[in-house]
């Protein structure tokens, strides 16, 4: 046992090499925003869990508390602050931890991941109307054999217009594919890889104005800094700025607590946030991101325990972050982000 849970924690959770760990360098009562806690999870608390948000309504499920792997999924009504089981995932799908999860054309999409022993590139399909699941085409082997394989763990998922979408990961080495979904033709195309010099793992994807923005996570051990975005009007990337103090400008010179893997992000109106994770240790600093700036403002720290691989989810306009682990424990407590309130210990 002690040897499987050794081998999962490498599967969910690069640790990086050759950094040092880093302390929150602002208290909460310094900076704007305030977490409030919201209903707790009502499954298991777990780690690398996959979520997606179908309407006004969360979805969340999959994930590994050190013991057991989950196939079950939950739905997360935000006017009641309520929980309420659905469909477990088939038993041909098995039971995973750190997949791509979107949502595209009404339905949500589970796909890739880590089974325990297997690096998974299967694909399903969630139907909320009828409350069941379909097996679908799985991610493809690309093209070109030496460019890696379909199935990996720690990739990103994310829906725009219809289609959806999963990018880098980790298939035996680290990646910066891109791959497109069709759920009208069950079909994926190779997309444009990313316009980075890292290929990375356990990055997180913002998605504005239907476009979205990758940014965060690991490569070979080491923190990524470069930022870009898809267009997939343009099948195009655009590099943004990097999240740490790299240039000769002043609007960096506070970036350094952004870099961080197997983090969490959501998006609140127009800007976009990143909270937990681990960077040497796991990180407790919420950062804001203007897409209209291209620009970092650090928020109040998330006001839990410190935590990574947790979910994060933005639903009618307001965002969460629940679940995750700190070292052997495993949480399942949720908590919304108010980036525009005043501090609140009480909350």
């Amino acid at each position: 046992m002690k040897h499987l849970k050794n081998l999962v924690v490498v599967a969910t959770s690069f640790v990086l090499i050759g950094v040092a760990c880093k302390s929150d360098s602002s208290t909460s009562t310094d900076l704007v925003g305030n977490w409030v806690k919201r209903s707790a999870f009502d499954g298991n608390g777990r780690a690398g869990a996959a979520s997606f948000v179908i309407g006004d309504t969360a979805y969340v499920g999959t994930g590994y508390d050190g013991t057991v792997r989950y196939n079950d999924f939950w739905a997360y009504d935000p006017t009641a602050d309520a929980w309420s089981q659905r469909a477990v995932m088939p038993v041909a799908a098995g039971k995973r931890n750190t997949a791509a999860a979107f949502a595209a054309a009404g339905k949500g999409y589970i796909a890739t991941g880590y089974d325990g022993i297997n690096k998974l590139q299967d694909n399903w399909e969630y139907n909320p109307a009828t409350n069941t699941w379909a097996a679908k085409a799985s991610l493809p082997d690309p093209a070109n054999s030496a460019a890696g394989s379909g199935a990996r763990y720690g990739a990103v998922g994310f829906g725009i217009n219809d289609k959806g979408y999963i990018c880098s990961g980790y298939t035996g080495s680290h990646t910066k594919d891109l791959w497109e979904y069709n759920p009208a033709t069950d079909m994926w195309t190779s997309k444009a890889s990313m316009n980075t010099s890292d290929k990375r793992t356990g990055a997180v994807a913002l998605v504005y104005n239907n476009q979205a923005y990758i940014v965060s996570g690991t490569n070979n051990g080491s923190a990524v800094t470069e930022m870009a975005m898809y267009d997939p009007a343009t099948n195009a990337w655009t590099k943004k700025r990097d999240i740490t103090n790299l240039s000769t400008d002043n609007y960096d010179d506070t970036y350094t607590t952004i870099v961080r893997s197997n983090a969490v992000g959501f998006v609140i109106g127009t800007k976009g946030y990143l909270a937990t994770g681990e960077y040497g240790s796991n990180v407790k600093t919420t950062w804001e991101y203007d897409f209209a700036t291209d620009l970092w403002t650090a928020k109040t720290n998330f006001e839990r325990s410190d935590r990574n691989s947790a979910v994060g989810f933005s639903v009618k306009g307001r965002g969460y972050v629940g679940l995750g682990r700190n070292s052997t424990y495993y949480f399942d407590n949720v908590d919304e982000f108010k980036p525009n309130d005043a501090y609140d210990a009480n909350n």
